[in-house]
């Protein structure tokens, strides 16, 4: 009878929980203090902005200024500068994060990580029409990534650290612990744990608990009002949650849209981003409130502050400047963007129901909205009621968020995607659906399992030489290849027997075996073995034809389940 755990096990045990919680603390902390630098220092910024109009009067124009637009086409400098300092070829955001938490080496380029989340804020302290949770969230991961690293930690996987920071990033941005951990789980890493649970959960209440300490308490939205009596706004909350689904439908569209036409153009990065702050700075001359993340418009429009008239205003106009913005190059996030267009969306619907005589309870359907197209755009329907919840403090309020987040959710799943991270890595041809085992053998190549256990013979060779080498080597299968080593075929033992034996080796060849290329991937040869039938199948050099060696089924499997194991380990341990 087992009387309890043997020594070692219970000091093995003591080890990984201590280094569960410094990890979990390290990352939360790290995170919670760059994240709150980083909301201070916009608030410096849009201070600064804002002030400006007062001591430079000259800088009127008609009923707005020009400072917007000065401010936005020095961030767009400022931007070109980043970019060759941090030698960024893309911007790097949320969309990375899932990748490198789908892959089991986890690459997640720490450099451009930095350089993305710098570019953010430049952006946004310049009034770009972008968010400041997409950066903060890669950030996050870049900093879990960066820190296993220098540590060396082998004992919790690269993904558990990537989630670590993207909860912290999440609980110090929101104030919402319980919302940082789902949503590392349910937008991130996409698979649950107990040995991810505990270190997430950890980093995401450091974060809170050192932010609020350090820098204060205030919640980011403000809500007066108490939802009663939800039962007869459920018909209106299922048909508006189907609206808000087109709405986030159409702002994903665009946002790729605005990208495709910045391709087409063939302009510089530098040339785009100045397009782009001219353009929304000058709009911004006269509709401000589409400048930076929109979370000050969120709360007036929360409390009844905008006529029906200037709210669809804003919504078209906050979804053209966003997508202009990204699309161009002045970088910044979507969660933001999003929750203010479904904010403006919903209090347009409320807005345009009381005015033909439809009682509705008092900002319900901006939550709503809130709720709804933030969740389609980033996948996380669960992460983002439990937002709602936990800034609200309103259970049925969070249930409305709910109903309208879930049918908005399930529309644009159907129509377009899981979420707009998804698309992005789908449009680079990393598909998430097919699941972790898929995608690592995609990025594993044929060259890994590649074998030089192979007879090759030149074309001029005899018949009976050929038969007596795949005897000896207990072969069925060799190649035929010229003087420069190029291919030319394939010859079987079978074949070779009922040929005369002083034939030449070049008649008797299958001239168009199965073949695969070099830079195949393990996925890729699984597809081609499928239809195969033989012992080995050669694997080619494109540029010149030449063989570099061979893959047997076995191998591929063996690949297959090498890898099966590893991310077994990885999501259920």
């Amino acid at each position: 009878m087992k009387q309890g755990l043997p020594n070692y096990q219970f000091g093995q045990a003591f080890q990984f929980v201590f280094i569960t919680l410094i990890t979990g603390m390290g990352i939360g902390l790290s995170v919670s203090l760059v994240a709150s630098i980083f909301v201070a220092g916009l608030h410096f910024f849009v201070d600064q902005r804002h002030s400006m109009d007062k001591y430079l009067p000259s800088l009127k124009i008609a009923d707005g200024s020009l400072v917007p637009l000065i401010w936005l086409i020095g961030a767009a400098l400022l931007l070109w500068l980043v970019r060759r300092i941090f030698s960024v070829q893309r911007w790097h955001g949320p969309a990375d994060s899932i990748f490198g938490a789908h892959r089991l080496d986890n690459e997640i380029d720490v450099k451009s990580g930095i350089g993305s989340t710098l570019a953010a804020f430049i952006s946004l302290s310049g009034g770009a029409s972008v968010g400041q949770y997409g950066p903060l969230v890669h950030f996050g991961a870049t900093i879990g990534t960066y820190i296993r690293s220098v540590f060396g930690n082998k004992s919790i996987g690269t993904d558990v650290f990537i989630g670590c920071g993207v909860a912290a990033a999440i609980a110090a941005g929101f104030h919402a612990p319980i919302a940082g951990i789902v949503f590392a789980h349910e937008a991130i890493l996409r698979h649950f744990s107990f040995r991810a649970l505990t270190p997430i959960a950890i980093s995401s209440i450091t974060s809170v608990w050192f932010s609020t300490a350090i820098f204060g308490s205030e919640p980011l939205f403000t809500l007066n009002a108490a939802a009663t009596d939800l039962l007869p706004m459920v018909p209106i909350l299922l048909g508006s949650g189907l609206l808000f689904g087109v709405v986030a439908m159409f702002f994903m569209l665009a946002l790729f849209k605005s990208a495709a036409i910045a391709a087409k153009t063939g302009f510089s990065p530098l040339v785009l981003t100045l397009v782009a702050a001219t353009i929304c700075g000058s709009v911004a001359i006269l509709m401000p409130e589409i400048l930076g993340s929109g979370v000050t418009e969120i709360n007036l429009i929360f409390n009844g502050g905008y006529a029906l008239e200037f709210l669809f205003l804003l919504f078209v106009l906050k979804l053209l400047a966003t997508s202009l913005c990204i699309g161009f190059g002045l970088f910044g996030g979507v969660f933001s963007p999003a929750a203010m267009i479904g904010t403006a969306a919903g209090g347009f619907v409320g807005e345009f129901l009381a005015s033909v005589g439809v009682v509705t309870v008092p900002q319900l359907l901006p939550v709503a909205g809130f709720a709804a197209v933030t969740a389609a755009v980033v996948g996380a329907p669960i992460s983002v009621v439990l937002i709602v919840f936990e800034l609200t403090q309103s259970y049925d309020f969070a249930v409305a968020a709910m109903l309208a987040a879930v049918i908005a959710s399930f529309f644009t799943s159907l129509v377009f995607g899981h979420s707009f991270f998804d698309e992005q890595l789908l449009r680079r041809g990393v598909d998430l659906s097919r699941g972790r085992s898929d995608l690592e053998l995609q990025s594993q190549p044929i060259n890994s399992v590649v074998s030089n256990d192979f007879i090759a013979l030149l074309s001029d060779a005899k018949t009976k030489d050929a038969i007596e080498k795949l005897v000896k080597a207990k072969k069925s299968e060799g190649y035929c290849i010229d003087a420069d080593n190029r291919f030319l075929g394939k010859y079987t033992l079978p074949e070779l027997l009922s040929a005369p034996k002083q034939a030449k080796l070049s008649e008797c060849l299958v001239t168009d075996p199965v073949v695969l290329n070099h830079d195949a991937s393990v996925l890729q040869a699984m597809e081609v073995a499928s239809n195969f039938v033989g012992e080995t199948i050669p694997v080619i050099q494109n540029e010149n034809n030449t063989i570099v060696g061979v893959v047997s089924e076995a191998d591929i499997f063996d690949a297959y389940l090498v890898t099966q194991s590893r991310v077994h380990d990885l999501e259920h341990s």
